[in-house]
């Protein structure tokens, strides 16, 4: 079937978020779909990126910035939920986010060190607050820790959410450990699980869904355009408490981050309903490589930033060529070969640091009790004749 949806619960979707494609690209598992959709997200936060030290100065690209904001991270925090397991996390499972997570963080982490020192700024190691993108790879860490609990809760979207309110006010709620962002965040990656196991099915299959999935989305850019100065940054970030320089003040501030994040969800569901569900010739392979892309892609851009060239852009033809850039750069990064490539450092081999994984224990036949001691019961023909 050429259209998939969200499976049922208790089915597994394909295709998780760090890249698993072999060498063409394109595992006979992975549901187009979702990457199609990864690669519309990744070339968002590359093109924003790239293009994020001076969109101040140019108000369409400010307004660009504000209306695609929910379908750049959210999508990204979504699609990570909808890949994840709420099942115990046993020995299999840790080895995974240390192998998928921890290990590219810290390496990515060192390297962006690295290439800082050599470009002029003072070396220094990022531990607790990760530099850059990377900070999503330690709340992605935490959020699979958390969602076998949350899971078990009664009503884990309204708790997550109350929580993502509340946390606004905690000012120790920070960029250390991304703990603000982890916690802020959850409601959307709890959200992501549940589409992964089957919700929503209706609006992904009603025809009526479609014109309204492009109306939001139209909506997002409308109100972009008309109010992007006004939408301050912080309320986009997660990143900080809550400041009491805005219209409701620091008392109606929970507010605007509920309407903030209920925004996002319903934009997120606008954008999967509008992208095709059918394998798409070059995206969907290139949709398979979105995490390396994320991975990578500030290692690119951080020079260039810092030389300043991408200051220079300044006329429109300029600016058309620098966001041209970034779409061909986000499809580079995500092809076959710069994947393979990069797989030593995306995917670390982890054998050196852990003990072998035990074996699993073969499974036990039961011991059929023969017939002829088994206890009659009433009502059994048979009386011990050996047949069933």
């Amino acid at each position: 079937m050429d259209s998939p949806t969200p499976r049922p619960a208790g089915t597994r979707v394909t295709a998780g978020p760090s890249d698993r494609a072999g060498a063409t690209g394109e595992s006979p598992a992975r549901d187009p779909w979702w990457d199609n959709t990864r690669f519309v997200s990744a070339s968002l936060i590359v093109v924003l990126h790239t293009m994020g030290s001076i969109m101040d100065r140019h108000g369409p690209l400010h307004a660009f910035h504000v209306a695609a904001w929910a379908f750049r991270v959210p999508v990204f925090v979504v699609l990570a939920g909808v890949f994840s397991s709420a099942g115990p996390l046993g020995a299999r499972h840790l080895r995974t986010l240390l192998r998928s997570i921890v290990l590219p963080a810290l390496l990515f982490s060192l390297l962006f060190s690295v290439e800082s020192y050599a470009l002029g700024s003072p070396f220094a190691l990022h531990i607790t607050q990760l530099p850059w993108t990377l900070w999503f790879l330690m709340s992605l860490f935490f959020w699979r820790l958390l969602l076998p609990l949350v899971a078990q809760l009664r009503h884990p979207l309204v708790v997550t959410t109350a929580v993502a309110l509340a946390v606004g006010y905690v000012e120790e709620f920070g960029l250390q450990f991304s703990a603000s962002r982890t916690l802020v965040y959850m409601p959307l990656f709890h959200f992501g699980w549940r589409l992964g196991q089957g919700g929503f099915g209706k609006w992904f299959e009603s025809r009526w869904s479609l014109p309204a999935a492009a109306a939001g989305v139209l909506a997002s850019g409308l109100v972009a355009w008309r109010w992007h100065r006004d939408i301050q940054g912080t309320w986009l970030s997660m990143r900080h408490a809550y400041r009491a320089d805005t219209a409701l003040g620091m008392e109606g501030a929970w507010l605007i981050r509920l309407a903030v994040l209920a925004s996002a969800a319903a934009l997120v569901l606008c954008l999967l309903r509008l992208v095709p569900k059918r394998r798409l010739p070059l995206i969907s392979a290139l949709g398979a490589g979105g995490f390396t892309v994320y991975l990578l892609h500030p290692l690119v851009i951080l020079p260039l930033r810092e030389k300043g060239l991408i200051e220079r852009a300044d006329t429109t033809p300029e600016l058309i060529v620098l966001l041209l850039g970034a779409v061909l750069l986000t499809g580079l990064l995500a092809s076959a070969p710069v994947r393979r490539l990069a797989q030593p450092l995306t995917r670390p081999p982890v054998g050196w640091l852990l003990a072998p994984a035990p074996a699993a224990a073969p499974a036990r036949t039961p011991e059929r009790v023969p017939e002829t001691v088994r206890p009659p019961r009433h009502g059994d023909r048979s009386q011990g004749a050996g047949v069933s």
